[in-house]
């Protein structure tokens, strides 16, 4: 839009040319034009955040001073790291509440933390691994993982707690994930909800009892349901169900109670990896893809109603693993350019969903021939001079249009999550000249979003530029189809 002032020439004093020249600047400013360019500033509300994170098996679980660093420079402020109850406490401690206690060996995990401290990240600690001497049940094989004796898991938290909270030299954390994957045998072992509940509850007192600001994150959920079969050993129960059942919630459109059991955590979250991009619904009835998010958020705000989850503040969503394999490295998996701009629409499904923060698996592809190759960077000998994939742009810098009958929406988060005025360009094709065609003002937590008065044809690509942000990826609004890449290739 411009705004056009019409007038001929008149004789006039000097004095009422200030007046006016004031005038006409009080107007642009109380009616959203930026001063000295004809383009609309659009404000953003506030919204809640989206926070990042990155989980990684090989770079970011030891002390890598350069790993973390990259980490911090892809935009993440969090990073989830496990803990490995079976490292730390490889004999029965004599007082298992005691971080000093004899059996206990805290000296690689402290490394680690505090790599990640020091690069300004905050620790996601997330526990795993029951040691020999706590089973209550051991595995009985390969595939199922057995499960801990409840007592002394919450004892190893108290230990957790008091030994990262601040006091003792160490960096502090406060931030405490029970298990991984609890609905997937290959991680716990029978598969129950009554039996997790037990072991998040276990984990909640100890750590609050501690320090009641700590955060309990609860869930972490694979996202499919699997069977066992006389071919196949492990087994999952699919996400809701499973989440039904630990906060007693019937199913239906207008849930209700089917147990007074209560589990207390802070916050829940699941790995959503999803099939036919960053929208795609899950086939079978309760299992839970991106596009499914809405629904779980749902439950999850069904289990508050009914006060079955207890928590000292509004519990939030989070996700605490997702990615897309790229090709390359991977054959059949989503094209470089496409696994960007899924990235990008990633996170704008998580964060409408409900979510605020994503966790996303893989700082760099793991060596062939590994599966994982979901990496912000491609493989290589050293991380001094990584090659980055644009899922990395994506990721720091997420950037989403779509095409409306007058209008553009945009939805975006700036790389520095703070207020910033983000200019919004146009280019007609994929051959033309960027052009500047609207600003929007970034709220608090960086988010930005408007519907912008443009006239503009699916030939055409935006993109977002912002100070301390750069230049995001350019989006397409012409909107791709591929309903059979996977997060992990085609299938």
């Amino acid at each position: 839009m411009q705004l056009l002032i019409r007038c001929r020439p008149v004789r006039t004093s000097f004095r009422y040319v200030l007046f006016a020249a004031a005038i006409l600047g009080l107007a642009a400013a109380t009616t959203g034009w930026a001063a000295g360019n004809d383009h609309r500033t659009y404000t953003t509300g506030s919204t809640r955040p989206l926070r990042t994170a990155l989980f990684d098996l090989v770079n970011l679980s030891r002390p890598n001073a350069r790993a973390f660093e990259l980490t911090r420079s892809a935009g993440a402020q969090y990073v989830r790291l496990r803990v490995r109850w079976d490292s730390v406490a490889p004999t029965s401690p004599p007082d298992p509440a005691d971080p000093g206690s004899a059996g206990y060996s805290w000296g690689a995990l402290d490394a680690t933390v505090g790599a990640a401290v020091g690069a300004g990240l905050t620790p996601i600690l997330d526990i795993v691994s029951t040691p020999p001497w706590a089973y209550a049940q051991r595995p009985g094989n390969s595939f199922n993982a057995g499960r801990p004796k409840t007592a002394a898991l919450g004892q190893f938290a108290t230990a957790l707690a008091i030994h990262y909270d601040g006091e003792n030299g160490l960096p502090s954390a406060n931030i405490f994930e029970v298990w991984n994957e609890p609905n997937l045998s290959l991680d716990l072992s029978p598969v129950k909800a009554s039996t997790y509940r037990a072991m998040v509850n276990a984990v909640a007192a100890s750590v609050h009892a501690v320090d009641p600001r700590s955060l309990v994150v609860a869930g972490g959920l694979d996202p499919f349901g699997h069977a066992k079969s006389v071919k196949q050993e492990w087994y999952s129960v699919r996400p809701l169900r499973f989440m039904r059942s630990l906060l007693c919630v019937s199913k239906g459109s207008h849930p209700h109670a089917t147990c007074d059991n209560r589990v207390h955590f802070d916050v829940w979250s699941h790995h959503p990896y999803t099939f036919g991009g960053p929208f795609g619904k899950a086939r079978l009835p309760d299992d839970v893809e991106l596009g499914d998010l809405p629904k779980m958020r749902a439950l999850l705000q069904a289990g508050v109603r009914l006060h079955h989850v207890v928590s000292a503040r509004p519990p939030e969503f989070w996700v605490t693993e997702f990615g897309w394999d790229s090709n390359p490295p991977r054959r059949h998996a989503a094209s470089l350019d496409l696994a960007g701009r899924w990235t990008a629409e990633s996170l704008y499904q998580a964060w409408r969903s409900g979510v605020s923060l994503l966790t996303w698996f893989g700082l760099e592809d793991q060596r062939s021939p590994s599966p994982y190759q979901s990496g912000l960077y491609f493989h290589s000998r050293s991380l001094q001079s990584p090659r980055a994939k644009p899922v990395l742009t994506a990721f720091r810098f997420p950037f989403v249009a779509y095409l409306g009958r007058s209008t553009v929406r945009v939805w975006g988060r700036d790389a520095t999550s703070d207020a910033e005025r983000v200019t919004v360009q146009r280019r007609r094709g994929k051959r033309g000249r960027w052009q500047t065609v609207g600003y929007v003002a970034a709220n608090g937590s960086g988010i930005f979003r408007a519907a912008l008065k443009l006239r503009a044809t699916r030939s055409d690509w935006l993109r977002a530029v912002a100070p301390g942000s750069g230049r995001s990826l350019p989006f397409s609004l012409t909107v791709p189809h591929h309903p059979h890449i996977g997060p992990w290739g085609s299938h």
